[in-house]
């Protein structure tokens, strides 16, 4: 909302200047979006009587005229302007005076006739765009005068950015009310004195729609001069308020909705027919609406109509077939109460929006109609003429919105806003905003006046006792507690571990939307029944994650667009996935979870390491450093998301935790990627989950090496082997570790020798030979008893 601070302060006059006056505006909720100058700076300009005007000797299209600007003689200036006459009141720039845009005025020769000063059109001083001559001023201006002081030009534009609950400060007394309560400043309010009726001409009223409608009045003005040319001082307070005049009747309705907050609506009355009604539409019903657009209302549009049809759109906007025009001598004038539910989002959905349907949808003082209908009518007298009716008013008491009292606990106040406010200081600040107060033991009883839509439970009054205090003089005070050491227990390890872990191995951890896009569930995990949100803030984010893997796809898909090669991201976040039947699960299972991406070289570029493209291994080797020093299995699997033979499972103590592999060659294409990255999800629990360390005294004697390569199935892994051959080693044996894999001449098609290096060490003694060659073969017969498994070279 935009307004003048001269028009505010004919209301209220605090002793504030221009700055403080916006800042306290804004500490009291307005929030100031722009205080801009009426009018830009210029000095030494007057209110001039053109006395002479004479063509010029020398110039067609120049005047010699003889100026009176109050100094006791006249001013010669050679003008252009065509509309130049004697007897014209205009702004003169005398000699030394500084327009807009540092033009300063110098006696000057122009065509051999010396000038002393410059008449000005309004384009000249930035006051509007119009340059078609000399801005013309009323006949009783005063020569001489100041022409900033004339036009008071020295006026502060503000403009207010309101939150929905404040309507009542949608006007200048609404916002009036606020400063002098804040300021301790006397409100004047407009005085409004009934107009009473010079004829009894009447138009009934019919409420159809009483709970959309409970108030309607409306009175019949007769005998107005609809081109009656408006008085300056409206004229300009509308254009201060980036209102454009439009006509007499218009202006003065558009007039009293800013100065008290009230859209009104002038129908001229020889074109209605009978009673007025205001109801829901008929089926198939239209509407031409003065923006020349044809509705169709929806059937919950309140309308209003008379016996005949309908006549506009109630609280949004007129009609055209109803409308008045500079021809209109009769008018119906009405001022209406409707309900902010039954305004709410009508206009949008028909594609505009006005003034009136933007303070009714929030909501309008439902006690003002009358008295805004008889402001209406009173400024429409004294510049339009004519005799009023009286006013008939349509009233449906019982469905009028309700102002309940409520209660306000004093000490719980003051622990909310952490200061001493003693039960004084309390009532007196409601009591500045015009809510009514009772004592009700150690608490308050408040009731809001009509025009408060928004004080409805008790929070709301001390965000009232908070304004009006000023935030300002709230003491910020640095909050206080007591902290209490955690347990830390050596069976995990804080989540910042993992994270610092990965970012140690090239990784950057993203956080990304837990809401995506459907075909993702799809695509990555097969996922046709995804959890969907009611109100997705975009269609292409319309259900809930159920897993990382996505995000990081589309996290490298960018990067990949801005030429970024090398790709490591991470992130630590939750998914949503449905629970299973029978499980003691309210809502959605929300599980943890740590995601990895990586694509492209395995190292920088540098000269000292040959470039390659990291591979699954690499990625394994991170997931390996990330839960060591337990140990994982590894095992193939088929999942939606990865590369058919280059994917696993990750397990931990015989569970699996979750999977790893190279993206499948399908989503790498469809979604540009270029090159296959390598990706892994994990359960975080299992992460951060750790083993106790346990002492183990460092042997002194003598470590045995022996090497075993064994011939096995194709499709038996080599974290099989390990564990097989775990559970036939003694203690001696420390370690069994693969270090070689064979396919080729020698080993059949549907075969492969994995070689294992076996390290055994007592603490106690060495171990013999003997010993030794036993401890092997044991091994060699778990593995071809379990696995079917042969010792290479043995034959078979």
């Amino acid at each position: 909302m935009q307004f003048s601070e001269q028009w505010l302060r004919t209301f209220v006059d605090p002793q504030l200047d221009s700055d403080a006056l916006g800042h306290l505006l804004t500490m009291a909720g307005l929030e100031v979006e722009e205080a801009t100058p009426a009018a830009p700076a210029f000095s030494g300009v007057v209110v001039a009587s053109i006395v002479e005007a004479e063509k010029h000797p020398n110039a067609d299209k120049l005047k010699l005229c003889k100026v009176d600007v109050g100094a006791g003689e006249l001013l010669q200036i050679v003008c252009g302007a065509p509309n130049a006459a004697a007897g014209m009141k205009v702004p003169c720039a005398k000699v030394g005076a500084v327009l807009p845009g540092d033009f300063a005025i110098k006696a000057a020769k122009l065509r051999g006739v010396e000038s002393f000063g410059m008449l000005c059109s309004a384009r000249e001083l930035g006051l509007s765009e119009d340059h078609g001559g000399l801005y013309a001023l009323p006949a009783d201006a005063p020569v001489g005068c100041d022409i900033r002081d004339y036009l008071g030009l020295d006026d502060t534009l503000f403009t207010i950015k309101l939150t929905p609950n404040r309507a009542d400060c949608l006007s200048l007394e609404g916002v009036a009310r606020e400063v002098a309560a804040i300021t301790s400043t006397a409100l004047r309010k407009t005085e409004i004195v009934p107009v009473a009726p010079s004829h009894d001409g009447r138009r009934a009223i019919v409420l159809d729609a009483p709970e959309a409608c409970p108030r309607y009045c409306g009175r019949i003005l007769r005998g107005v001069n609809a081109k009656a040319p408006m008085p300056d001082w409206m004229v300009t307070r509308l254009a201060r308020s980036g209102i454009r005049s439009i006509s007499a009747l218009v202006d003065v309705t558009n007039y009293v909705m800013l100065e008290l907050g009230q859209p009104l609506h002038a129908f001229d009355n020889t074109k209605l027919q009978g009673a007025i009604h205001v109801r829901h539409p008929r089926e198939g019903e239209q509407v031409l609406l003065l923006n020349e657009q044809t509705v169709t209302p929806a059937a919950d549009t309140l309308l209003i109509a008379d016996e005949a049809r309908a006549l506009a759109l109630a609280g949004i906007m007129g009609g055209e077939d109803s409308g008045i025009t500079l021809d209109t001598t009769e008018v119906f004038l009405e001022s209406a109460f409707f309900a902010p539910d039954a305004i709410a989002g009508r206009a949008r959905a028909y594609g505009f929006g006005s003034d009136a349907s933007h303070r009714f949808e929030r909501g309008v003082d439902f006690e003002l109609p009358r008295r805004a209908l008889e402001r209406a009518t009173q400024l429409i007298i004294d510049i339009c003429g004519g005799e009023a009716g009286p006013v008939e008013e349509a009233l449906a008491a019982d469905t009028l919105p309700v102002r309940e009292p409520v209660r306000l606990r004093t000490a719980r106040a003051r622990r909310v806003l952490g200061i001493d406010l003693d039960d004084a200081a309390i009532q007196s600040l409601l009591e500045r905003v015009h809510l009514n107060v009772q004592r009700d033991g150690e608490d308050f009883i408040v009731t809001p006046p009509s025009w408060r839509f928004d004080v409805e439970i008790e929070v709301d009054l001390v965000e009232e006792l908070a304004r009006l205090h000023g935030y300002d003089n709230i003491p910020a005070v640095a909050p206080q507690g007591s902290l209490m050491m955690q347990p830390s227990t050596e069976h995990a390890r804080p989540v910042w571990a993992a994270r610092h872990l990965l970012a140690a191995r090239g990784y950057q951890e993203v956080i990304n939307f837990a809401f995506v896009e459907e075909a993702w569930e799809r695509d990555f995990c097969a996922n046709e029944d995804p959890i969907r949100l009611a109100n997705p803030i975009a269609s292409q984010l319309s259900v809930m994650r159920s897993s990382l893997i996505a995000g990081l796809v589309d996290t490298m898909a960018t990067n990949r667009k801005r030429q970024t090669e090398r790709v490591r991201v991470f992130e630590v976040a939750r998914v949503f996935e449905r629970k299973a039947d029978g499980e003691p699960v309210t809502g959605f299972h929300q599980p943890m979870r740590i995601a990895g991406l990586a694509a492209g070289p395995v190292l920088p570029e540098q000269w000292g390491e040959r470039s390659r493209a990291v591979d699954f291994y690499d990625v394994k080797a991170d997931v390996e450093a990330l839960i060591a020093p337990r140990g994982l299995n590894f095992v193939r699997l088929s999942h939606p998301a990865l590369h058919p033979g280059r994917a696993a499972s990750v397990a931990l103590d015989g569970r699996v935790i979750g999977i790893i592999g190279e993206l499948h060659p399908v989503w790498v294409q469809r979604y540009d990627l270029g090159i296959a990255p390598v990706v892994f999800e994990l359960e975080l629990d299992a992460v951060l989950g750790a083993r106790m360390p346990a002492y183990s005294e460092i042997s002194r004697m003598p470590a045995v090496v022996r090497d075993l390569a064994l011939v096995l199935g194709i499709e038996v892994s080599a974290g099989r082997v390990i564990d097989t051959l775990r559970q036939a080693a003694p203690a001696v044996v420390k370690e069994i570790t693969l270090f070689d894999v064979y396919h080729g001449k020698g080993i059949e098609p549907n075969k492969k020798s994995l070689a294992f290096r076996v390290l055994m060490q007592d603490t106690q003694r060495t171990l013999e030979d003997a010993e030794v060659d036993a401890i092997v073969t044991g091994l060699v017969k778990q593995a071809e008893a379990v696995l079917g498994a042969r010792l290479r070279g043995s034959g078979g």
